[in-house]
């Protein structure tokens, strides 16, 4: 900003003009100030353009255009005289600098930050395309961040600069890094060009860089990249890398419409996605720009631009390094700060001084007016607050709820279908709750968040949910409202470490965590002890391996057989959950001591794997031993049981007859390194191998049914479908959760939280909502 030269009118119509702000294709652009105190920005154009008669009549016509733009996140024209000397038009001014600014200040915006910028952008178009124009500009420079959200400015002016009206097939009019295929090209560019340049622009402030090349490259380079390349994604945060390649399709048609991704990221309303939505650096220096634009409107201010008043410096969000710094730099100026000025201590202090008379957080900034009923004093309110008054009240931001979700109405209390019994490979039917589908790509936001403990929750744990509640594995044991995730009731010292959760007739079962040796029941809804059982007394129950509709199945140590002093015989054994006592108990071979399993009931079988590597199918209604074989080095993983087969990974996938161990087929990975833990949903097989593609087997042949190879993250380790969607649950490393087409295997989208915990996820369902655990992290998520 800069103050005015000798030649710079000082009146344009009834603006007078106070700074140069800056000069375009067009012509000057000047801070000016209305009559009634309106802050504009007036761009007058050049005198070459303006004798030009042709020029005139576009810019006439676009000017008329423009003024049909009034949405929130638009700068539109406010004023304009096309047949002045010198042609000019006022639209708003947006206290807040441009994006390619604060980037280049603070470097890649935090994830929360470029969800709304999207949100606010897609709202933008959705505007401009309403008012018949296409912006054919969107770029960095061209977005600016303003504390209430960001704006889009020069919307359709583009097409008059250049004298071009830029639907002409063969014209290249724009900025290479941000244009479409279809612009870059030259062709007929409509509204989902602007989608494509949205994509490149979140791209950039989620990694700060362009996604097509750098500015060293060749505008014929960066062309060529738009046109036939792959942008460069690395760095875009998981949970928005698929919108983001959605808007960067080559062909127009698959790319999202505004109204699609303002519906998935903004739900419950612009104002939500938008609350607190900047790095407290960026809304300081914001917030300094804006008070010195205030300070210039001052009623009987001097027009020399004086030291604006200044925020503290703000202190980054925890884990966000570098808000406030350039990158390997140091902090950039605020904006707004008068060339060669300093900034103020807050609030009218003066520099190295202390308050004026009357002045501190509670005094009336500049331009702000009071709202004391006597006018003398206004109560005392926060920065944020004040500075919204200053800006016409559009700035002062109010939270209108919790997390953004696809939630258009829901009914009572969803209905449960526990998956699989333990929140492992389960469907289920339509519940109460409808939520709206995101567009291609777009990973749904949560509907509720909560953080546990950090060392309560249980590694590899499958979730439990019944009848509204989520139990969550851990000491303490706590169940949480599915629907509004506050803790129903807590337990502590009832569920060891490791300890899974079996649920069966309104009741979870669990070794008793004081280590005595008994099976517990607790009744879900209270969390209270329903009964206990004890197999003997010589007999000590370790552990749970699962549940059906009659018993759950236990590990334990029959302490009246021994080999030596610390040497004891193990056992298996079945309590019916129903009356609490035993129905049968068997021993293991002395070469299985080891009481460590992991096992799974189907019918007539419970097939278990041990920690010495044996695999060992018996019969549930006797506990007789139909089999047992070694399965390798490896017995990290649960067997799956589903139509009378055991299904096994390893470097091939393995069905196995659950009557007598003998292969029934196996499935090579073609090439692809071998397979992990399968899960099977109504009679399919889903698994992943070790290249994270997965795979679809038709459970009865073996065949592949589809292979989806497109995940930019871990293969999931667990699944379960919910109407047409296959949602996976992947490990620790570089994962969340995925979303499938479970006919085709096509990619939906992926939720992560992008949060180093070193825990695997896990996933079970509730009605329509994914409950989803990442260590201590719980979130709600709608299935959709």
């Amino acid at each position: 900003m800069e103050t005015l030269h000798p030649d710079d009118p000082h009146e344009l119509g009834s603006y007078r003009l106070l700074r140069r702000l800056g000069a375009g294709g067009m012509g000057r652009v000047y801070l000016a100030r209305s009559p009634g105190g309106r802050t504009v920005a007036v761009k007058v154009v050049r005198p070459d353009l303006a004798a030009d008669g042709g020029f005139r009549s576009r810019f006439r016509q676009e000017v008329e255009t423009a003024r049909a733009v009034s949405g929130r996140f638009t700068a539109p024209v406010v004023d304009a005289d096309p047949d002045a000397a010198l042609p000019w038009l006022a639209t708003s001014y947006v206290l807040g600098p441009d994006l390619a600014d604060v980037v280049d200040a603070h470097g890649a915006l935090p994830e929360h930050t470029v969800r709304a910028l999207a949100a606010g952008l897609a709202a933008a178009l959705q505007d401009v395309h309403a008012a018949g124009l296409v912006h054919r500009d969107l770029k960095p420079s061209n977005v600016l961040l303003a504390a209430d959200g960001p704006r889009v400015i020069d919307f359709g002016i583009a097409r008059a600069v250049d004298g071009n009206r830029m639907t002409q097939t063969g014209v290249v009019v724009g900025s290479p890094g941000f244009m479409s295929p279809e612009q870059a090209m030259g062709k007929d560019v409509g509204t989902a060009g602007d989608v494509f340049s949205l994509g490149t622009v979140l791209a950039f402030a989620a990694t700060a860089r362009s996604a097509f090349g750098d500015g060293a490259a060749s505008h014929a380079s960066l062309l060529y990249q738009i046109v036939h390349g792959e942008p460069d994604l690395t760095g875009v945060p998981a949970s928005l890398l698929g919108l983001v390649r959605a808007c960067l399709m080559k062909d127009p048609a698959q790319r999202p419409a505004p109204s699609e991704i303002v519906a998935a990221l903004a739900p419950h309303g612009i104002d939500a996605a938008l609350h607190d939505w900047l790095p407290s650096a960026v809304a300081s220096t914001i917030a300094t720009h804006a008070a010195g634009i205030l300070d210039l409107e001052a009623p009987g201010a001097a027009t020399s631009f004086g030291p604006a008043p200044a925020m503290p410096a703000a202190t980054p969000p925890p884990g966000t390094p570098g808000y406030g710094t350039p990158p390997g730099g140091t902090p950039a100026s605020p904006y707004g700060t008068p060339p060669g000025g300093t900034p103020a201590s807050p609030y009218g202090t003066p520099p190295g001084g202390t308050p004026a008379a009357g002045q501190g957080p509670g005094t009336q900034l500049p331009g702000t007016v009071r709202l004391g009923a006597d006018g003398t004093s206004a109560p005392r309110r926060s920065r944020r607050r004040v500075l919204g008054l200053a800006l016409g009240g559009a700035a002062a931001v109010v939270a209108v709820g919790g997390g953004a979700a696809w939630v258009f109405a829901s009914g009572d209390d969803a209905s449960d279908t526990p998956a699989g019994g333990r929140g492992r490979g389960g469907s289920a039917g339509p519940a109460d709750e409808h939520f709206t589908t995101p567009p291609a790509g777009v990973a749904p936001q949560p509907l509720w968040h909560e953080s546990a403990a950090e060392d309560s929750t249980t590694t590899g744990v499958p979730l439990l949910t019944h009848e509204g509640l989520l139990l969550v594995s851990g000491d303490p044991l706590v169940a949480y409202d599915v629907k509004t995730g506050k803790a129903r009731w807590s337990k502590p010292g009832v569920c060891r470490p490791g300890a899974q959760l079996l649920f069966h007739g309104g009741k979870v079962f669990l070794a008793d965590g004081d280590y005595d040796g008994v099976l517990v029941a607790y009744d879900v809804r209270t969390g209270e002890e329903a009964w206990r059982s004890r197999l003997g007394k010589q007999l000590s129950v370790e552990d749970t391996i699962a549940i059906d509709d009659d018993n759950v199945y236990v590990t334990a140590t029959d302490y009246g057989q021994s080999q030596s002093a610390t040497k004891y015989r193990t056992a298996v054994a079945a309590i019916s959950h129903t009356t609490g006592r035993k129905v049968w108990l068997q021993h293991r071979d002395w070469g299985t001591k080891d009481y460590d399993v992991q096992g799974t009931v189907s019918g007539r079988y419970l097939v278990y794997a041990d920690s010495n590597f044996n695999l060992t199918a018996r019969d549930t209604a006797t506990g007789g031993q139909l089999w047992t074989k070694k399965i390798g080095d490896d017995w990290s993983w649960r067997p799956t049981v589903a139509n009378g087969l055991v299904f096994l990974p390893g470097e091939k996938l393995t069905a196995v007859d659950a009557d007598t161990g003998r292969t029934v087929w196996t499935l090579s990975p073609n090439g692809r390194r071998g397979f992990g833990n399968p899960t099977v949903v109504d009679g399919v097989l889903y698994t992943s191998d070790h290249d994270d593609g997965v795979w679809a087997v038709d459970v009865k042949t073996g065949e592949r049914v589809w292979l989806c190879d497109e995940l930019d993250v871990e293969g999931p380790e667990t699944f379960l479908r919910a109407g047409a969607t296959l949602y996976g649950a992947t490990g620790s490393l570089d994962g969340g959760i995925v979303a499938l087409e479970a006919r085709t295997g096509k990619f939906r989208w992926v939720y992560s939280d992008n949060k180093t915990v070193g825990e695997p996820w896990q996933v079970a369902l509730s009605g329509n909502r994914l409950l989803v655990t990442h260590g201590h992290e719980i979130y709600a998520l709608p299935a959709v």
